[in-house]
């Protein structure tokens, strides 16, 4: 398709009215306007001929996928393959998705001559995590003489896949990830509370009567206790709930993102943290169904599986289904592990909903519900802002949020579960937190 241009428009208005108007009052000079507005007529159809001609054996190539990170700078590289390899001006165009902020709308580039491919770099901001595509090239070319744009689409499919931004939390914590004062240091074993069997020794006054080996301390005469080793390796699943609550808005450091934002960038971060710490991490997402499974392993090709898994991760409009993830969970896991859960137990509906399914998986494994601390939910006496009487009935809501939420702890205490209410700024330090306090205390 070709389009007229500014320059066509100014030579009409310079050549074709003027003349036009001596050949209507002067007929002598018919003639000689009509010639000019003749040769004005052939050069602008000449080159109309010519610019049809202006994009054949020009192709945009995209590269297949593009990984780039929430709210960091990237770059996309284009490239232009020029058949013809002679010098021309070409005007350049990507049908971005909203989500993905580009500094230029379109670029004007000059294809230099002898080149068959050329390349360039177009600087683009993700502002959202997620999956999006590019599918349209728009190309624009100058003809020879500058009256006439001609103008094609070029189909493209490129794959650019938006990854949280992890860099500000892994400052956050960046001592898990530093092996300072290590040098010279050996792997050796240790003896413990683990699950593997290490030797027989004396019973000690203070040892608890499920170590004791019976059948040893009957032939001996004198009470045996079992020693365990430590279990350096353990199995470590994060589950991620991304129903209709965790679309819920958050202001976190002075931006506005939202739970599953924070559940996300949670478990990336604490995936990170148990490779270092030897363990193996696996992953399962879901809303009123399973959405995702990743068994535990570890090495970095299992971590990229899971970030895969979690990129494009959206909050879901249904309730959760804690029924059908523990019964999931029951039949997948066979082996004893840390299970933590990154879900939101405020409606007293879905808190009866997990205090119930959560008997299913309570005695196989080590349970950590994790939750954001709900704004306002707090003892009605801790808030000294209050000076209204509507800030005293709002501090009673919170009272009562916080009250059946320590309720909830104390039922899912009673089973072996944890409950923790976690402060949004701090909930990636804390998560990983609490998987080096159970590491510690070998509590798996």
């Amino acid at each position: 398709m070709i389009v007229p241009r500014t320059r066509l428009i100014l030579w009409i208005a310079l050549i074709v009215l003027p003349f036009a108007a001596v050949a209507a009052t002067l007929p002598a000079a018919a003639g000689i306007a009509a010639l000019f507005v003749g040769g004005l007529a052939v050069l602008v159809l000449y080159d109309a001929l010519v610019a049809r001609g202006r994009l054949i054996g020009v192709r945009v190539l995209l590269p297949e996928l593009v990984r780039l990170q929430k709210d960091r700078p990237g770059v996309i590289e284009v490239r232009i393959q020029n058949d013809a390899m002679d010098a021309r001006t070409l005007r350049l165009g990507l049908a971005f998705p909203r989500e993905i902020a580009a500094a230029e709308d379109d670029r004007t580039t000059l294809l230099p001559a002898q080149a068959a491919v050329s390349r360039l770099d177009w600087a683009v901001t993700p502002v959202r995590r997620g999956q999006y595509f590019l599918e349209g090239v728009y190309l624009e070319a100058v003809s020879p003489l500058g009256f006439w744009a001609a103008r094609a689409s070029q189909p493209a499919r490129s794959e650019l896949r938006v990854y949280p931004n992890l860099f500000d939390e892994r400052k956050n914590v960046v001592a898990i990830f530093l092996k300072r004062g290590q040098l010279g240091a050996h792997a050796q074993r240790a003896v413990g509370q683990g699950r593997d069997f290490e030797k027989l020794r004396d019973y000690v006054p203070g040892d608890s009567y499920d170590e004791i080996h019976w059948k040893s301390s009957a032939k001996r005469g004198h009470p045996v206790t079992k020693v365990f080793q430590v279990e350096r390796t353990q199995e470590v699943y994060v589950i991620v709930d991304a129903s209709r609550l965790s679309a819920r808005a958050l202001a976190t450091g002075g931006t506005e993102t939202t739970v599953l934002e924070r559940y996300v960038t949670a478990a990336l971060i604490l995936g990170l943290a148990a490779e270092q710490q030897g363990d193996q991490f696996g992953l399962i997402t879901f809303s009123d169904r399973v959405l995702s499974f990743v068994r535990a392993k570890s090495g970095q090709a299992h971590y990229d599986a899971c970030r895969d898994r979690l990129y494009a991760l959206h909050p879901q409009s249904v309730t959760p289904d804690f029924e059908e993830l523990c019964s999931f969970i029951r039949l997948r896991l066979r082996k004893r592990a840390l299970l933590i859960f990154l879900t939101a137990l405020d409606d007293p509906m879905l808190a009866e909903s997990f205090a119930k399914a959560s008997q299913l998986i309570s005695r196989q494994h080590l349970i950590l519900v994790n939750m954001i601390q709900p704004p306002g939910a707090q003892p009605v006496f801790s808030d000294p802002a209050v000076a209204t009487a509507d800030d005293l009935y709002q501090s009673l809501g919170g009272h009562l949020r916080w009250h059946s939420l320590r309720e909830l702890e104390q039922v899912l205490k009673r089973r072996g579960i944890r409950f923790s209410l976690l402060d949004p700024a701090k909930l990636v330090a804390q998560v990983i937190t609490q998987h080096a306090e159970v590491k510690r205390r070998q509590l798996l």
